[in-house]
């Protein structure tokens, strides 16, 4: 990487960590603060440039407390996947990869035949959600999204804070390519997504792993 480039990128994962800013927002702060209003440059870092980034702050800057958060966070996480384990939860996003940080939100993709099933099943639980749109994994059309709030629960184990929460619909069909990395089946790398048990055993290993 040349040093432009990782200047922008660790700009960016400051941004994120500290701001809450997602990874496409936090770019372009970073060229506008590194390189001034308007600025364009070839070396603009992608989001594994700032990822990496990402990881290496929170390593430096919040090594004592991060692990603890992330399995607070993957704790929560472990309990929606719980609540929607008839669906085919999968997790994604930061608080799967491990970069999650106090701005960071629950991420589930779930597969079934019929979607108004999770909308029913969140009726009946009282959950209060709205709808959106969100891309499909593998780059195809879009799926539906459902929005709601989430608790995450402190150290004496009682709620602390609501956490957003979002689950991506899929057909059940589209389960098959899940666990592809990236969905496009890049050989060697890790998930990008993880099942239930996978994210089980990460919370029963505790902080740190």
């Amino acid at each position: 990487m040349n040093p432009l480039r990782e200047e922008l990128a660790a700009v960016a994962a400051r941004l994120v960590v500290e701001d809450g800013l997602d990874y496409a927002s936090a770019k372009r702060k970073a060229l506008h603060q590194v390189l001034g209003p308007g600025a364009r440059s070839d070396a603009q870092p992608d989001n594994d440039d700032v990822r990496a980034q990402v990881e290496q702050y929170l390593a430096v800057f919040h090594g004592d407390t991060h692990p603890r958060l992330l399995w607070r966070l993957r704790a929560a996480a472990l309990a929606l996947m719980r609540e929607f384990e008839e669906f085919r939860p999968y997790v994604a996003g930061a608080v799967w990869n491990g970069t999650a940080t106090e701005h960071s939100g629950l991420h589930l993709l779930l597969f079934c035949d019929d979607a108004k099933e999770v909308e029913i099943h969140c009726i009946n639980r009282g959950i209060r959600y709205a709808t959106s749109q969100a891309g499909h994994y593998a780059g195809r059309r879009s799926v539906e999204r459902l929005e709601f709030l989430w608790p995450l629960a402190g150290e004496d184990g009682a709620p602390e804070q609501a956490l957003e929460a979002t689950l991506s619909l899929y057909p059940a069909k589209d389960e098959r390519g899940v666990l592809v990395h990236g969905g496009h089946g890049a050989r060697g790398a890790a998930p990008e997504r993880g099942s239930l048990q996978a994210l089980r055993n990460l919370v029963e290993a505790g902080p740190g792993r």
